[in-house]
């Protein structure tokens, strides 16, 4: 290409509309477009909304009427209570589970190391509905596997989806089952990024196994591990697959979550107004946890 041709075509570029410096802005337009569309306004729009209340169909402003009612709600202090007791409960138990998978996959001893990595994922990326279903039947108390297996070795039958404490230990279950293998991945990749000239001068001062876990790995995977609570922390605020579909809130909301709260209040009752407020609670809970993240991880 000549000199010529460059220049008339800088010029053409000059007087149009699309240049070198607006064309990288023109290409990121439709997405800019979509997430303004799709997520920006659908934001503000609740936010406005949980200040309103519905009166004849029409929405009126109503102020802090919402969140008044909130705090004074007795059903929705019980699903926050329920969203904290599965919390604490399944989301250590899921991490202590995931960490011990990962330094089993991470043993350059084991073979089909491939295999096992995907067999534990698979979890994550399975249909819930189908999840559901199986753990179901799995759970029945008159013709379920448990129990089977239960009664087989001289136990009680367990009401596991009627009753109210084990109602929440199905959902712990099933949360566990499910999401074990995804924080697993994570705390594996870690365990990669560990050098390992660490573990060679351990061993040469004659560090045990043990030793180099609490030592070397435990204190290297401190970040990761520390993202993976923050990250089920807020997975668990957002519960809500496993309950609609294993026991609709039951029994006698047992296993109610606020994210369930908030479903039935907005598409159940059509109540937008307090179903907004609700969700700005759970935005609230979880701008505080990242906040405890933020400062417990900040020295490293």
């Amino acid at each position: 290409m000549d000199d010529v041709t460059k220049k008339v075509q800088t010029n053409q570029y000059k007087s149009g509309f699309i240049t070198p410096k607006t064309a990288p802005y023109i290409f990121i337009l439709p997405a800019l477009l979509l997430f303004l569309a799709f997520t920006v306004y659908p934001i503000i729009a609740s936010f406005l909304l949980s200040f309103q209340t519905r009166s004849g169909g029409v929405y009126t402003f109503s102020g802090f009427d919402n969140y008044v009612r909130l705090f004074t709600d007795p059903i929705f202090y019980k699903a926050l209570g329920n969203t904290f007791i599965i919390l604490i409960v399944q989301v250590p138990i899921m991490l202590f589970l995931a960490l011990l998978l990962a330094v089993f996959l991470n043993s350059k001893l084991l073979n089909m190391r491939g295999f096992y990595r995907v067999s534990f994922f698979t979890p994550a990326v399975t249909s819930l509905v189908a999840a559901s279903i199986i753990f179901i039947l799995l759970l029945n108390t008159d013709y379920g596997l448990i129990n089977y297996i239960l009664t087989s070795i001289g136990l009680e039958k367990i009401n596991w989806l009627t009753n109210g404490f084990w109602a929440k230990a199905s959902l712990i279950i099933v949360t566990t089952w499910r999401w074990t293998g995804y924080n697993m991945v994570i705390l594996l990749a870690g365990l990669q990024n560990i050098p390992n000239d660490l573990y060679e001068a351990a061993s040469i001062d004659g560090a045990s196994p043990i030793h180099k876990f609490f030592h070397i790995t435990i204190p290297q995977l401190k970040p990761v591990l520390l993202f993976c609570f923050v990250l089920s922390t807020i997975g668990t605020f957002q519960l809500f697959d496993e309950p609609y579909n294993l026991t609709s809130g039951g029994p006698n909301n047992a296993t109610l979550t606020i994210t369930y709260y908030l479903y039935n209040q907005g598409f159940n009752f059509f109540d937008f107004g307090y179903a907004s407020a609700i969700a700005y609670v759970i935005v609230v809970f979880i701008a505080i946890l990242s906040w405890l993240q933020f400062k417990v991880v900040k020295d490293d």
